[in-house]
């Protein structure tokens, strides 16, 4: 019994341990937008990446009329543990998902193909921004490009000229991922303050406790 006892308190304290690192380097200054992506697998898959360099949130823009839904239900194509550590904001509405995300983040790129997008490394993705990502095969719309910053494309060599969305997501995120962690934002500048790294732990441990899923989310606008 006392050997059972030791052993689960080595494990609460390794779990806790975990939860503070993974909380130090979460990154609140940095979202992805999927606008109109209807494969819930593509989804699942850029929620999984969000969550493997420390996003904290993502938005759903469905603004298409045959898109447009009620709720989204993430199920099992999506990652269980993506749901639990990334909160999901679900908007049916262009203008109103825009104004939510400007109200928190200071630059908005598309990954968009016109004569004045950057290369993806030209880019300062350790400032405040959202990454926008369109339709499966339509891409960004008119409408959500008109509302951005500037539009980007990741330099490709090959004879086909795209790549899945939630590919392009991983590559994107990660250099995202590689300029943070070069101006020390995982390890000795966090960008959460103490006091938000302490709310977020507990918040991340009401989760734990609760095997909290959202699985139904609701339309915020």
């Amino acid at each position: 019994m006392i050997t059972f006892t030791l052993e689960l308190l080595i494990m609460v304290e390794k779990r806790i341990k975990r939860f503070k690192d993974v909380v130090r380097k979460r990154q609140p200054n940095l979202t992805v937008i999927l606008e109109n992506v209807h494969d819930q697998h593509n989804i699942g898959a850029v929620m999984r990446t969000c969550d493997s360099i420390g996003i904290m949130e993502v938005y759903i823009l469905q603004s298409r009329e045959n898109f447009q839904v009620t709720h989204v239900t993430l199920g099992k194509r999506t990652s269980a543990s993506s749901r639990k550590w990334v909160d999901v904001h679900l908007y049916n509405n262009l203008d109103n998902c825009f104004k939510a995300i400007r109200k928190k983040y200071d630059k908005i790129y598309a990954t968009h193909l016109s004569s004045d997008a950057k290369t993806l490394h030209q880019l300062d993705l350790t400032e405040s921004v959202a990454l926008l990502f369109g339709n499966e095969r339509d891409g960004v719309s008119q409408e959500a490009l008109d509302r951005c910053d500037g539009n980007f494309i990741i330099p490709q060599v090959g004879f086909i000229q795209s790549l899945n969305i939630s590919v392009a997501a991983a590559v994107t995120l990660y250099e995202a991922y590689r300029q943070r962690e070069a101006k020390g934002y995982y390890s000795n500048y966090p960008v959460l303050s103490p006091e938000k790294q302490e709310e977020l732990f507990l918040e991340y441990k009401r989760r734990h406790d609760d095997r909290v899923i959202n699985k139904h989310i609701e339309p915020e606008g």
